[in-house]
């Protein structure tokens, strides 16, 4: 059974500067997140997990964790999430702030944009498309 990691993208305000900083971070090697936590559920993580990213107070994309690496620094023993670089961009669902990571189950995980994009062009019956913005906030009202 899989499960994802959810944290909140410190510092950064939009996909593309998240983007833009992880190409630049890629010509030295793989990506790699280090948390002080190394999750305890690594089996189930390492099953087609993915780190969800919270931007501007929405859950609004995820990569893939490809491996967990052990770290160490003067501090102790850390945890180094290496993950896919791409970025998967997902549909925004609203959530607050934590420090660290949590768990995100699957049944709760947002979907990916590409496959809400994939549902909407195969319904002929739609009146048109929602920006993302407007779906998360008919979301959070209970609207949709």
């Amino acid at each position: 059974m899989t499960v994802n990691l959810i944290k909140v993208c410190v510092g950064v305000t939009s996909i593309e500067q998240l983007r833009s900083e992880q190409e630049r971070r890629l010509i030295g090697g793989p990506l790699c997140h280090v948390t002080k936590q190394r999750p305890q559920r690594e089996e189930e993580v390492l099953d087609g997990g993915s780190l969800y990213w919270i931007i501007k107070g929405n859950i609004a994309v995820r990569q893939k964790i490809t491996e967990l690496q052990h770290l160490y620094d003067p501090e102790g023993e850390k945890c180094g999430l290496i993950l896919d670089p791409e970025l998967v961009e997902t549909e925004l669902v609203k959530r607050g702030p934590h420090q660290g990571w949590r768990y995100l189950e699957e049944k709760d995980a947002p979907r990916d944009l590409r496959d809400l994009v994939e549902e909407a062009n195969e319904d002929e019956d739609s009146e048109g498309e929602l920006s993302p913005e407007m779906a998360a906030e008919l979301r959070e009202l209970g609207l949709i």
